[in-house]
């Protein structure tokens, strides 16, 4: 069992020291804690100073809208900083895509968004990958986090900030954070022995382990270390953290995550260590050149120095004035602990505000087996974006994974759902449509879209889905919010198919200007959706409102009030029309066609997607 010398006393008079309690024992019971400690090493006093810090809100997890009672214009939300030991993941790009759509929201609510990501740069796994690759940290953190950015842009990620821990901004945050809590009284010098996690970069206890002293989130072996390291006054936050979740349940998401939190804090918190005086790569301690400051101590204030302008004075207090306390943490559910325990502990020593909610989401499987490079099964989101497409990456993970739980990916569901979805249900209406509209109308709309649809009952039916679909995305139910706005799409396929206006169109006179109004209907549906459905697909609703007459000018200053029934007007003209959405075809479909129209040619087996302008 991991060992800590010099420990549990040492943290209960950090405690008592805080509180007027110390002051009210007498003289033999404070002779009594100094004659039952001695100290190996220095233990940095407590002062006076006491830490002011905000609860957050007061909502509850049953509110109807998670972020309703938060007030203000402001909404700040980041993804964890991604360590850079190797390059993105699928798990990466899951997080930061539903960061994203998170984030497009709340713009089309008309909030100023601070989006932050990023990349954590320190640490021992650092300088053991770039030696692997013959390069030094820094040529191997710069190589990283380019690629990075590169498949934020391949995405569609809307970013707004981009923090690197090897920053000198972010750097010169860490220290006077550092020397903040010092000062507070809540970093002492100790031993440490226990069994270290080399990818996880922490210790862990032994009860926590698999066999053989395995991770169990890595399946690799634990080595025993012993360090002389500085640690955080963790335990002398316990009580204050308890009472944070009692009065703020809303803090930790989904509630099943609150449960997890509540039970690591109940059963006791140890204090941690913040340094490593085996590792170089890293940001020096400042009262102590000999050690750099622990990953995570160093990686969690990325979300506040990320705030600061390039050209800004790189303070604490600038960055905290310029967007902090965040909104919202969107994390992997694998780093809870240190977001949902740690963070909210450090902040409160330094005297800032906590964040305002913490939503720990699952894991990606594929076909239904953990991925892993052992195993052959691995992910590559580069690959999925260059076949298919940002739209369909995008809408797959945020339609099929619900939020907060694991997910599975598999190919063949992939396509199925894309083709049913993108291509079939929300392109083919589109087309079909603008189609009907040359055709009988030379592209021109004949009534306004309000006039057409009084009384009828697809706009009812849109509207009520619209306004649920809100509630979706306000509440991070992002699958709901996909299938809520396919529902508006079979609505309208439904309608269409009814009406048949194909069929009006050649009765003449009143079935005529019935068909018009039909197909006026059918569009005002599409550009509702096209709104809608901006968080996930930003690129394929980009096309649709273009094909609806609109300029990319336009629907880059949409908003969700634009989701009212009502915006396409008489005489406007629409677009050519143009496959928003080709099927994609899988190997099978593909072999086929191949076979059908070149005897004897071969064709690639894997599925491909075609581009809109290919089709």
């Amino acid at each position: 069992m991991a060992c800590r010398v010099q420990h549990s006393i040492q943290n209960s008079i950090y405690f008592l020291s805080s509180t007027p309690l110390l002051n009210s024992f007498n003289p033999t019971t404070r002779s009594y804690f100094k004659n039952q400690i001695s100290f190996s090493k220095k233990l940095f006093s407590s002062s006076s100073r006491t830490a002011l810090y905000c609860t957050c809100s007061s909502s509850k997890s049953g509110n109807k809208d998670i972020f309703s009672s938060n007030g203000g214009d402001e909404f700040v939300l980041t993804t964890p900083l991604y360590y850079v030991n190797a390059p993105p993941h699928m798990g990466s790009a899951y997080t930061t895509i539903a960061a994203d759509a998170i984030a497009r929201f709340q713009r089309l609510l008309e909030k100023k968004v601070i989006f932050i990501t990023g990349t954590d740069e320190h640490g021992e796994k650092i300088a053991t990958a770039a030696a692997t690759n013959g390069s030094s940290p820094s040529e191997h953190c710069d190589v990283v986090s380019q690629a990075y950015k590169a498949l934020w842009k391949d995405l569609d990620i809307s970013y707004d900030k981009f923090i690197r821990t090897t920053d000198p901004k972010h750097e010169a945050v860490v220290k006077e954070f550092y020397s903040r809590v010092l000062a507070n009284g809540d970093i002492y010098r100790a031993d440490y022995e226990g069994l270290y996690c080399v990818n996880c970069e922490e210790y862990k206890d032994e009860k926590d382990l698999l066999d053989n002293n395995c991770c169990p989130t890595h399946l690799k072996p634990c080595v025993r270390r012993k360090e002389d390291n500085y640690f955080f006054a963790l335990s002398k936050y316990q009580q204050q953290l308890e009472e944070v979740l009692r009065q703020n349940p809303g803090f930790v998401q989904p509630s099943y995550r609150l449960n997890e939190v509540q039970g690591w804090i109940k059963s006791g918190l140890k204090d941690f260590s913040i340094s490593r005086a085996s590792v170089d790569w890293g940001i020096a301690v400042p009262n102590d050149s000999k050690q750099t400051i622990y990953v995570w101590f160093d990686a969690l204030l990325g979300y506040v120095s990320a705030l600061l302008e390039d050209n800004e004075l790189a303070s604490l207090e600038t960055a905290i004035s310029s967007g902090w306390p965040a909104s919202l943490h969107l994390i992997g559910k694998d780093i809870l602990r240190f977001h949902a325990v740690y963070w909210p502990a450090m902040l409160m020593s330094a005297g800032i505000g906590l964040p305002k909610m913490v939503f720990g989401h699952g894991f990606l499987t594929k076909d239904g087996m953990k991925m892993g490079k052992s195993l052959g099964n691995t992910l590559e989101p580069t690959d999925l974006v260059q076949r298919f497409g940002p739209d369909a990456v995008r809408y797959f993970f945020l339609r099929e994974v619900e939020f907060g739980n694991d997910g599975d990916y598999s190919e063949e569901r992939f396509i199925r759902i894309i083709n049913a979805h993108l291509a079939n249900t929300i392109g083919n209406l589109l087309n079909r449509t603008l189609g009907l509209l040359k055709k009988n109308c030379q592209s021109t709309l004949a009534v306004d879209s309000y006039v057409a649809a009084e009384g009828n009952k697809l706009k009812a039916a849109v509207e009520k889905l619209v306004e649920k679909a809100r509630v979706h995305y306000q509440n991070l139910e992002l699958s709901a919010a996909c299938e809520t706005v396919l529902e508006i799409g079979n609505a309208g396929n439904l309608y269409i198919d009814e009406q048949a206006p194909w069929t009006l169109f050649k009765q003449g006179e009143a079935a005529f200007e019935t068909a018009a109004k039909d197909l006026v209907i059918i569009l005002e549906t599409m550009r509702i959706i096209s709104i809608a459905l901006s968080p996930i697909t930003p690129g394929l609703s980009l096309r649709i409102y273009s094909q609806l007459g609109y300029t990319e000018e336009q629907f880059n200053a949409i908003s969700w009030s634009d989701t009212k029934w009502g915006g396409l007007k008489a005489g406007q003209v629409m677009a050519q029309a143009m496959p928003i959405f080709a099927r994609i075809e899988d190997g099978t479909e593909a072999e086929t066609k191949s076979a059908e129209t070149k005897k004897g040619s071969k064709k690639e087996k894997t599925p491909k997607s075609k581009s809109p302008v290919e089709a």
